[in-house]
């Protein structure tokens, strides 16, 4: 088979199966940009041993599809998306309705990508600006209480694109065609309001901003290429043209070129339509400017968030302090590393053992400190919840009980020794002298006030 042959049958391919053939470029694409981040790393090592070298394939594997699936994908989308809009919108017909399996699919993953992402960054989506969160946590991008108005209009949107994309041209009445396009209007003014909502930087925003992207790129080729389809099927006369009124609203729908004016007009008593339904259903009327200036940390946002408080992921206690409330009880604030930190009574019990500790025995303290860094900050990572962190709290219910009876047994004031935990510079009375040196000194080894 010749060389001509061979691309002719691959464009035809690729005409019959869009969607496939995407798929199929993207993946050799992540597996090439798998083996150069891989290669180095496994060169560097200079031992290829059998393990490594059976783990590298794998490596590259699993890297190359996380790569084709979360980060070259969408871009391939959003490509695919701009060549239907400048390649596809001048010819319509069949052409446009074969390509639309990538609005289809492009929509639904553009959401989940952004719920993904969002994730990564640690934004908390139940989390109103009212609540106080913990070290890198982000509240909400959404206020939770009118998340049913975001959704109706971008339900709405997508009916929308339904009703003008899928409707046959010669027997779709143009009111409605307009009606639908007034929809997809307000979904895509929507998509760009949480594409200025989110955005912080071009960097971390752009997997963000594909979503909003991607949504003027269809309907703009879906408006276009239903007024070309309306342009070259023939119309008939109509008896409503013998009625003056009538004759003008029919003169003007006919005119597929006033259609995108016409539904920008009739997008205003739509939202109003919709908004007169949500309020209804417990909606406030202002919940589509409230949804975006309720939050705290976005670019809309007219909040200001209580302030993140912190606490040490790599140790137990620390973590296990910030579990639930009704649970692990929690007494006030306290400093630990220039943070502040959630502070409870078992925190502060196995915080002053520590000290008794170091000031009786520093080198069974040392022995028992490094075997606590080695195999305590593993687990301590692995808590990510504020389940977890109850689970962590009962656990440690028994040793906190043993380092209250071991402080009362050899502490004359125990009590004032526990209160003084976490309290910065008051907590250096309770201090030995070698450690109150160590901090005013900023010594190499730390004391056991930062490392429960």
């Amino acid at each position: 088979m010749s060389d001509k042959n061979k691309k002719s049958k691959l464009k035809e391919t690729i005409k019959k199966k869009p969607l496939l053939s995407s798929v199929i470029v993207t993946l050799p694409l992540g597996l090439a940009g798998a083996f150069l981040a891989c290669m180095p790393t496994f060169l560097r090592s200079g031992d290829p041993a059998a393990e490594k070298l059976l783990a590298l394939p794998i490596s590259i594997l699993f890297i190359g599809f996380m790569l084709a699936a979360f980060v070259l994908y969408p871009l391939v989308l959003t490509g695919a998306e701009l060549y239907l809009l400048f390649a596809l919108a001048m010819n319509p017909g069949k052409e446009h309705a074969r390509h639309r399996i990538f609005d289809i699919v492009t929509v639904p993953l553009g959401l989940m990508y952004s719920h993904l992402y969002l994730g990564l960054m640690d934004v908390k989506f139940a989390s109103n600006w009212t609540e106080q969160l913990a070290n890198s946590q982000q509240h909400t991008p959404i206020y939770t209480q009118s998340t049913l108005t975001v959704w109706v209009i971008a339900l709405a949107g997508f009916a929308g694109y339904l009703t003008v994309s899928f409707l046959p041209i010669k027997k779709t009445p143009p009111l409605l065609l307009v009606l639908g396009m007034s929809a997809m209007y307000l979904g895509t003014i929507e998509s760009i309001v949480w594409g200025v909502q989110i955005y912080q930087n071009p960097f971390t925003s752009l997997p963000l901003l594909l979503l909003p992207l991607n949504c003027i790129l269809i309907t703009a080729r879906t408006i276009l290429t239903k007024i070309r389809e309306w342009e070259h099927i023939p119309h008939e006369m109509h008896k409503i043209h013998r009625i003056p009124f009538l004759q003008s609203c029919s003169r003007i729908l006919d005119n597929a070129k006033v259609w995108p004016l016409a539904a920008f007009l009739l997008m205003w008593p739509l939202l109003g339509i919709l908004i007169a339904i949500l309020v209804l259903f417990g909606q406030a009327p202002d919940s589509v400017i409230r949804a975006w200036t309720e939050t705290s940390g976005w670019n809309l946002s007219r909040r200001v968030a209580p302030q993140n408080v912190y606490y040490d992921e790599h140790y137990l206690c620390t973590v296990a302090a910030g579990g639930h409330r009704k649970i692990v009880k929690p007494l006030r604030l306290g400093m630990r590393h220039g943070h502040e930190v959630i502070v409870n009574r078992q925190l502060c019990v196995a915080n002053a053992f520590e000290q008794v500790l170091e000031e009786r025995t520093p080198r069974f303290h040392r022995a028992l400190r490094n075997f606590y860094d080695k195999y305590g900050f593993p687990v301590a990572r692995c808590i990510r919840s504020p389940y977890a962190a109850d689970l962590i709290y009962y656990l440690m219910k028994p040793l906190e009980w043993f380092f209250l009876a071991v402080l009362y047994l050899t502490d004359v004031h125990p009590e004032d020794r526990i209160a003084v935990q976490y309290m910065g510079d008051r907590s250096k009375s309770a201090l030995s002298p070698e450690c109150r040196s160590g901090h005013l000194h900023g010594s190499g080894s730390e004391c056991s006030c930062s490392d429960s």
